[in-house]
């Protein structure tokens, strides 16, 4: 009797995926109460600390006071600009990254190497850690909150936009090169023509992020509606510090409406 045929042993178990559906899930069940013990996690006592959570937001939060509403405008658009900024020159220097990342547009494979290090580093490190080392260097301000942010955009759009470019290049560009065009002319008549709708997705989608984590910067004194937020808290004025919250939710819905708009507008 053979066992690896259909419906005979291991094999057969572990081809049928309604077969491994319990054990997966039992897995994962166990994986997850073992991380619970380890970590010392009671799931009990947060659900009953969860009524306690709802009471102390009703009590405390509720109504939203936007007497203030006129001076929290300009935090508003100090936080749009972050993102604008930050998100701006990351394009700019990512584009050049991503062109030393790809095989396709760079063959020094040590120029690669050094670059995808770099990248990785930056990419690696969240935002939050490069504020919070950042504001002990230079001290609270808004540049702290701008180089933050270019360096971890950085690190993510350069590895998207090598990737699109990988995509991009090739089989499409291979005409050029057969007659003989030059790098430039390559890259300017045939590359970027072809990239700039992925750029644009890419770039607007990196806006949508660095929006939200301009807001979270100020956590760490670096700038934005964050820090207004953080110090409304500290001081308990909770009315208003909810009233910085909605306006901040109102402003990420609003950039997440407009870019999707571009985005189906350039598909």
């Amino acid at each position: 009797m053979r066992y690896d045929t259909p419906g005979y042993g291991f094999f057969a178990l572990s081809d049928s995926p309604k077969r491994r559906l319990p054990f997966l899930m039992t897995a994962v069940a166990l994986v997850l109460c073992g991380a619970f013990l380890y970590l010392k996690i009671d799931p009990a006592a947060a659900l009953t600390a969860f009524p306690d959570f709802i009471r102390f937001f009703v009590r405390n939060f509720l109504p939203p006071d936007f007497q203030k509403i006129g001076t929290y405008l300009p935090l508003l658009r100090d936080t749009v600009l972050f993102a604008v900024t930050g998100t701006y020159l990351s394009a700019v220097l990512s584009f050049v990254f991503g062109l030393l990342l790809s095989e396709q547009t760079n063959r020094l494979a040590w120029v690669r190497a050094v670059v995808r290090v770099i990248v990785s580093f930056l990419r690696n490190v969240p935002v939050l850690a490069w504020a919070a080392l950042l504001v002990y260097i230079f001290g609270i301000g808004n540049m702290v909150g701008l180089i933050a942010l270019v360096f971890a955009t950085l690190g993510f759009l350069s590895r998207s936009y090598a990737e699109s470019v990988s995509e991009i290049a090739g089989a499409k560009l291979e005409a050029l090169r057969a007659c003989g065009a030059s790098y430039p002319q390559i890259l300017f008549h045939g590359l970027i023509p072809e990239f700039v709708p992925a750029w644009i997705n890419w770039t607007l989608f990196s806006f949508e992020i660095n929006i939200r984590a301009s807001a979270i910067l100020g956590m760490v004194g670096a700038g934005g509606i964050g820090i207004m937020i953080q110090t409304k808290i500290r001081l308990f004025q909770y009315r208003e510090a909810l009233s910085l919250i909605i306006l901040l939710a109102g402003m990420v819905l609003i950039t997440e409406f407009l870019t999707n708009n571009i985005r189906k507008q350039i598909r």
